[in-house]
């Protein structure tokens, strides 16, 4: 670890591949202990599927509602993973992921997946939440790479066209949050009580981008890629100000700005996911296009670095505050927007903040007694007290991403 406390120094013509060896050799580790802990601790043996909730302290509760989200991250994570791992039971986990998704989240009479179910698999909170279609989606597509299971590809783009034909906003363009059970319209849209109660969220435009872009590599089709492309351009016409760089986190559906929230989280991880999906339509203008935008991104995701080289929550421009709690989630995200921005610029800056942002989550969030990441910590440095460690919320999604896509970018530079 103290190999990563040096501030990495790169050219053109030269890169310090040993330190990105360290970088790798140890997101590697992790990324092994991080699926560990889900293959020995969530796997739910009497009702199938997953445990809903485990508590900060490691206590399983088998009776805990069942979260879309959580089941199609878990079903990510595991089939992405299997590509760098090839281990066997990886593969299984995403299995078992899928069919559960398949066979209890799906709705079989009106389309979409359930927000929740019960712990026996039964419907609870049936409103046909975009946000959730969208990662399963996502799950679906990376389980079909490694599996070539064609249903789970028949299930992604069956999703896709049910946000299609019920989410997408012909008038104005962008995607609406929420619907009920027949997709109908919805009165509270919110993905969380902390959020607006608006028709259109950065947040699940970011993952309905991510969810395309993974469907795109398995199915080019024409009409998805221009949806990738209206995403792209929504992203930089209405959800980047371009007077800050920061995102807009809600809008109405004319995209009227309806909050001024800086959410430094949310911000990396857009910097490096707008990119990605603007290189998997092959269009050179809007790749160049996005590099730029990227880079003004991630520069202004630094904004909310700590000395410690952890990356604070949000800021409220209204009362000049900062909420300087360091999310798991936001640290991740950290690791590899950073790092996407030293891969564009060169600025040996950004790789070091990287490094730091690893080294802060691999020894302060990081639960060394347990094991996976904790929440998060406060402003004090104390544990975020009362959160999962396992949850609707709490998935191993950012983390063990954050350790494949450092991964495979390292593979890239150094190879």
């Amino acid at each position: 670890m103290d190999d990563l406390k040096q501030v990495a120094k790169a050219t053109d013509k030269a890169i310090d591949k040993a330190l990105l060896t360290v970088y790798n050799n140890e997101v590697k580790e992790e990324l092994n202990a991080i699926l560990s802990y889900w293959m020995q601790n969530t796997y739910d043996p009497l009702n199938g599927g997953f445990i809903g909730r485990i508590s900060e302290d490691n206590i399983p509760f088998s009776n805990a509602p069942k979260g879309a989200v959580l089941n199609a991250r878990i079903l990510w994570a595991f089939s992405e993973a299997y590509k760098i791992t090839a281990n066997p039971e990886h593969l299984h986990l995403a299995t078992v992921a899928f069919n559960y998704l398949s066979t209890y989240f799906i709705d079989k009479a009106y389309g979409g997946v359930y927000w929740t179910l019960n712990a026996n698999g039964y419907p609870l909170d049936t409103k046909k939440q975009v946000y959730a279609l969208a990662f399963a989606i996502y799950g679906c597509s990376a389980f079909y790479e490694v599996s070539n299971n064609e249903a789970a590809k028949a299930t992604a783009i069956e999703l896709y066209r049910r946000v299609e034909l019920h989410s997408f906003d012909k008038e104005n363009t962008g995607y609406l949050e929420a619907f009920t059970r027949g997709w109908e319209p919805l009165d509270d849209l919110r993905l969380s009580n902390k959020d607006a109660n608006e028709k259109k969220t950065m947040n699940t435009h970011l993952h309905i981008l991510e969810a395309y872009t993974a469907l795109y590599r398995i199915w080019p089709d024409h009409v998805l890629k221009s949806q990738v492309n209206n995403l792209v351009s929504n992203f930089s016409n209405h959800i980047v100000a371009q007077e800050s760089g920061h995102l807009v986190l809600f809008f109405d559906e004319k995209w009227n700005r309806r909050s001024s929230t800086i959410s430094y989280g949310h911000d990396i991880e857009a910097a490096w996911l707008l990119l990605e999906a603007a290189e998997v339509t092959r269009d050179q203008s809007l790749i160049e296009e996005t590099k730029k935008l990227s880079v003004k991104i991630s520069a202004a995701a630094a904004e909310g670095l700590d000395t410690d080289g952890g990356l604070w929550y949000e800021y409220e421009p209204a009362t000049a505050h900062f909420i300087k709690e360091k999310h798991s989630w936001v640290q991740a995200e950290a690791m590899v927007g950073f790092f996407n921005h030293w891969q564009l610029t060169n600025d040996p800056v950004f790789l070091e903040r990287s490094l730091r942002s690893w080294h802060y989550a691999s020894t302060t969030i990081k639960d060394k007694k347990y094991g996976e990441w904790f929440w998060g910590r406060n402003e004090d440095g104390s544990v975020m007290a009362g959160q999962d460690k396992v949850g609707i919320w709490k998935c191993p999604y950012h983390n063990s991403r954050a350790c494949i896509e450092i991964i495979n970018r390292i593979k890239s530079v150094i190879d």
